[in-house]
């Protein structure tokens, strides 16, 4: 891999791991595009590294609140009374609770379909088929886009189906952040509840990914080179900006305007396999 192709797939995965337009889908055209097998599993877990140090950095306030609120919970176990009060009042930590609870479907769902992965990572025309139904699932979300249900009212349910959809979304061509937020407001939640938790649900289910996957390259071996080096710097920057921008145009009620986008890119990637 050449260390302009480096760094053109990590502005890929920065803008799309974010926007609601699939990184992985895009990722796997732009591997397939540059012919490039070699690094391809480091590099992807590299450069997803990159995106979830974006994640943290946007959400650092709410991770420190979750996990003082952990570590106040732990203290207070010696007192029955005190943690069960905790429970009930501490949002923070009920936003802990939440996130765990959604990422065991996540986990479970990527197991299964980690067995069908040289499938998944390698065929553009599931990646076009993908990008439609992720169009369509982005234009569906006009229809939720004044719910007013926001965290008080998120409960163990919500949770588990917006996990789900998260798992679901390990195939390529699926946005996870567009599945997952359009999940959160079917369900009921508000769209900036909806985006939050989305993101926040984000953080263990990559590391979890690209500590399986860090697994799997030291069984194979593998190689840092400049290319994973500046593409991972890369992703980093440009996720942090469209991270932003993504929660900006969530807050606008403008979701639904990426669809066209997706619909584009399926098709397109769809005809180029028949012309």
């Amino acid at each position: 891999m050449e260390i302009y192709q480096g760094i053109i797939l990590g502005i890929v995965q920065g803008l799309t791991e974010f926007l609601p337009v699939s990184s992985s889908g895009h990722l796997v055209l732009g591997q397939i595009y540059f012919n490039i097998t070699e690094f391809q599993l480091i590099f992807d877990i590299s450069v997803h590294m990159g995106t979830l140090a974006a994640v943290l950095v946007v959400y650092f306030s709410d991770i420190k609140l979750m996990v003082v609120s952990v570590l106040g919970f732990l203290a207070s176990l010696a007192d029955p009374g005190s943690s069960t009060h905790l429970i009930k009042t501490d949002k923070n930590l009920k936003l802990v609770a939440f996130i765990i609870l959604g990422s065991v479907p996540t986990a479970l769902i990527g197991l299964v379909l980690k067995r069908y992965e040289q499938f998944l990572f390698t065929s553009d025309t599931l990646v076009g088929c993908m990008l439609i139904l992720t169009g369509t699932i982005l234009w569906i979300s006009r229809r939720y886009y004044h719910n007013e249900t926001g965290e008080g009212k998120f409960d163990t349910k919500r949770a588990v189906f917006i996990g789900i959809v998260q798992g679901l979304a390990v195939i390529p061509g699926i946005s996870r952040s567009g599945s997952t937020i359009v999940a959160g407001m079917v369900a009921g939640l508000d769209r900036n509840t909806a985006a939050k938790f989305s993101f926040l649900l984000s953080v263990p289910a990559i590391l979890g990914a690209q500590i399986l996957g860090v697994k799997d390259a030291m069984e194979t071996g593998f190689t840092i080179n400049l290319a994973i080096i500046y593409g991972t710097i890369t992703s980093f920057i440009v996720g942090l900006i469209a991270l932003k921008l993504l929660l900006n145009v969530v807050h606008r009620g403008k979701f639904h305007l990426f669809a066209p986008y997706c619909w584009l890119a399926g098709t397109l990637v769809l005809l180029s396999k028949i012309l």
